[in-house]
């Protein structure tokens, strides 16, 4: 019997027309802790689930996406795909961050919707 299942949700991402404007709002009124940031991308801690604000420049491209922590991205996605799941991207390092590598692979719901897995390795 294969157990494998997704479970707990690692990120979820948020789509802002500007991240300038945005961060003070999460940070500052929200409250919210916030954790670093890239061009057009800030993150926060939400008690543990991370939430990814990514600038469009148009509203109407607007989308969330939820991603799933994984302990092993690799056997993740064999598991899902051998079940039927379509993904758009495989399993690839995103980011290197000072504890720890940041990997991702990305797929489709029925509805198009997109879902991520991601797998921070911790490299110290």
């Amino acid at each position: 019997m294969d157990d494998f299942g997704l479970g707990q949700i690692g990120q979820i991402a948020i789509t802002v027309t500007d991240t300038d404007r945005s961060v003070p709002f999460y940070r500052d009124i929200l409250g919210l802790p916030f954790l670093f940031e890239f061009p057009s991308l800030a993150f926060f801690d939400c008690a543990g689930v991370r939430l990814m604000l990514s600038a469009v420049p148009e509203p109407e491209t607007h989308s969330s996406v939820i991603y799933f922590k994984v302990d092993d991205i690799q056997q993740a996605y064999r598991k899902l795909l051998a079940r039927g799941a379509v993904f758009e991207t495989e399993p690839r390092l995103l980011a290197r961050l000072p504890d720890h590598d940041l990997w991702m692979a990305m797929l489709r719901d029925p509805d198009r919707n997109l879902l991520g897995l991601m797998c921070e390795v911790r490299t110290r």
